[in-house]
């Protein structure tokens, strides 16, 4: 099904957005302050410079599917979704310059107020999680007289083009992602992309603010990793692109969903040891590595997160789930959950620990060595089940992802704390009782 719509901001968001609407069978008006624009659109020329699109404006405009306005008022009254596309620059202590957000949404809200068919305004532009809801929606509804989510809709939908091949990640993305509160916004919304072969998501309109600034972010860590990499690489004589074309290869750990999900610090035999390892060699070269440096540093911040969250609690008397750091094993070597018990420890507060793989009869090797020399004191504070450190805890920590874990909730006593460092309660998030590390 077509719709009709217009597309404020003719920059490379806006002018590559418009056409390939417009291509997909819906007419578009493109609308901008900069008369200029507005010009080379409706002469059949692209505002910007790249392959195929000053091709594709043309013939949608020689189609009578694209046009351009600078008139918010008629590209309002002529159509049912509006396309917020406008600049967001950084200001100079970084933040995000909303001013074109700002008058776009009141110009619009104005336009609105005159119009009484049901029309959706949709965020394209990057912006922070909480502007759409808290910045936009009031400017659109003290301008209009209208109520968001009664008498028009609002929507997020971040773009995820990239410069030089827009076109190309336009009609092949990896999901679209609609942020509505209302099922009519984010259907009239997905109606725009019912022609192209992608995942539909639709979330809150935080978490598609978000979406777009976790997959810049982590597109830059990647360039910056690989680029260190390849900074230790030369300065060793070895082929960086060969590493990494091996690397790249792991699609089950280094190119997947593996280890990217929010939760408590990494710890065992390997990783915090390699890292500093590699780091300390780099060193050595003169090679500045801030990224694999600060991933240690990070790492010991979330274990300081979860040692406030515990501490704000108030709570003396702590019960602790879980204390290898990963479940089903019985591996405590830099483990950051016995790093968080031996900083509980330090502020004076009383523990009592669980772990079904950590006993001291069943622990063999090097782990049982480090554990006699190292945190001998522990074993004192383990106990014989699950239910021994509930009736034991005012706050219960769950350390790890053990199965039976999961299962406490219906032993917890009234006013009882959960700290959770592993999702173990599955989609809850944060409430008076209970506390996710990141959730």
């Amino acid at each position: 099904m077509s719709s009709s719509v217009s597309v404020f901001g003719l920059g490379y968001v806006g002018c590559v957005t418009a056409a390939c609407l417009a291509r997909e069978g819906h007419t578009v008006i493109g609308v901008d302050v900069n008369a200029g624009k507005v010009e080379m659109v409706r002469a059949g020329t692209a505002t910007i410079v790249e392959n195929g699109i000053g091709e594709l404006v043309d013939e949608m405009v020689k189609a009578g599917r694209l046009t351009a306005t600078t008139s918010v008022a008629d590209a309002v009254a002529q159509s049912q979704i509006s396309l917020v596309c406008v600049g967001t620059p950084s200001q100079a202590n970084g933040g995000l310059d909303l001013v074109y957000a700002r008058r776009v949404a009141a110009e619009i809200g104005a336009a609105l107020k005159d119009k009484s068919d049901w029309h959706v305004v949709v965020i394209r532009s990057t912006v922070l999680p909480g502007t759409t809801r808290d910045i936009i929606t009031p400017i659109l509804e003290q301008a209009s007289g209208k109520k968001a989510g009664q008498d028009f809709g609002v929507s997020m939908n971040p773009e995820f083009l990239r410069e030089g091949t827009s076109i190309r990640d336009f009609d092949d993305p990896p999901f679209t992602v609609i942020g509505a509160e209302d099922d009519r916004t984010a259907k009239t919304v997905g109606s725009l992309y019912a022609g192209l072969d992608a995942p539909v998501r639709v979330v809150p309109l935080a978490v598609a603010e978000m979406v777009k600034y976790a997959c810049n972010s982590f597109h830059g860590l990647k360039v910056a990793f690989g680029n260190e990499i390849g900074s230790i690489c030369k300065a060793l004589n070895v082929d960086s692109h060969e590493v990494m074309k091996i690397f790249c290869e792991d699609t089950k750990l280094n190119i997947a969903p593996t280890y990217l999900r929010p939760g408590f610090a990494f710890g065992g035999s390997c990783l915090p040891k390699d890292l500093r390892a590699l780091s300390y060699r780099a060193r050595q070269l003169d090679v500045d590595t801030p990224v694999l440096t600060a991933a240690l540093s990070s790492n010991e911040k979330q274990i300081g997160r979860a040692f406030e969250m515990v501490r704000a609690t108030g709570c003396r008397k702590v019960g602790v789930l879980g204390l290898a750091f990963k479940a089903g094993t019985d591996d405590l070597r830099e483990s950051p959950i016995v790093t968080l018990v031996e900083r509980l420890i330090g502020k004076g507060m009383q523990l009592a620990i669980y772990d079904g793989h950590v006993s001291h009869a069943n622990v063999i090797g090097a782990n049982r060595d480090y554990i006699e020399n190292e945190i001998p004191h522990i074993w004192s504070l383990m106990r014989d089940s699950v239910k021994d450190v509930v009736d034991f805890g005012d706050v219960v920590v769950i350390g790890n992802g053990t199965p039976e874990f999961r299962d406490i909730q219906p032993q917890l006593r009234d006013g009882q704390l959960v700290v959770d460092l592993v999702r173990a309660f599955g989609t809850r998030t944060s409430d008076s009782s209970y506390h996710g590390v990141a959730w």
